[in-house]
């Protein structure tokens, strides 16, 4: 049976003093008797805080991103090692802001990839379509291509550390939510590709997050749908009745 994992991506939200008090909201929510796997990307200041806070609870630590470098001369960003440090257990990569604002490529995201790989972390790799592509009935071709290009150096083995993320770019912070037979097409279709490329089984094993606009008032529905195995949460995240309700949605 695949994980169902629900996972909160903050983004550049919450000083120290404010995780602080998410955190402590998160802890009073009884996740242990939920067989859904609870994660939360707080930004890179606060992950060793949200790792102290958290660390005899179920919930796992997540970065939002990872240098593909192991050390080095590379200013302003954070490695590997250092994100092991701090309790981090997983790592984003691939999100459509990182794609779109930084202009990380596919060839990019393919070595983060390898390098979070070579040292442990479990990978939520994001994918997905924009706007334009979507109209022009394209998005079923960026997703391949985005799978081939950033994933599809990893072996089998490899591959059982990736979580995979399908975000419509055009859902994500507009209110606009692809709707749960949408997301249980492409989901499945993302499903087809990994399995022509490895195998039925291993494909099978992956869990599949959907990554757009999700609230409480919709996420039962989106998570009903047979290749839909949770969600990547960006601003219900950062309420922790709404996070927990979204995990409770299972």
């Amino acid at each position: 049976m695949r994980t169902q994992i629900v996972a909160g991506n903050w983004k550049m939200n919450c000083n120290l003093d404010e995780t602080q008090k998410l955190v402590d909201a998160l802890k009073v929510k009884d996740f242990s008797k939920s067989d859904v796997e609870v994660v939360i990307a707080p930004p890179y200041t606060n992950l060793h805080l949200a790792h102290l806070s958290l660390k005899d609870t179920p919930i796992k630590i997540s970065a939002q991103n990872i240098n593909e470098n192991e050390s080095g001369a590379f200013t302003g960003e954070i490695s590997p090692a250092m994100l092991k440090s701090v309790g981090v257990s997983y790592v984003i990569i691939g999100h459509s802001e990182r794609r779109a604002i930084y202009a990380e490529t596919d060839e990019l995201l393919a070595k983060k990839t390898s390098t979070a790989i070579k040292h442990g972390f479990k990978i939520m790799f994001c994918i997905g379509e924009v706007l334009e592509e979507r109209k022009a009935n394209k998005h079923f071709d960026v997703v391949k291509e985005q799978l081939d290009k950033g994933l599809f150096h990893l072996s089998a083995e490899e591959l059982k550390q990736v979580v995979i993320a399908y975000e419509p770019v055009w859902a994500i912070g507009t209110g606009e939510t692809a709707s749960p037979e949408q997301a249980q097409d492409i989901h499945a279709y993302i499903r087809k590709v990994l399995a022509e490329k490895y195998s039925q089984d291993l494909a099978d094993e992956i869990s599949i997050l959907y990554g757009g606009s999700v609230k409480p008032n919709n996420a039962k529905e989106i998570f009903a749908k047979k290749d839909v195995d949770g969600g990547l949460i960006g601003g219900a995240s950062l309420d922790a009745d709404s996070f927990a309700q979204i995990v409770a949605s299972f």
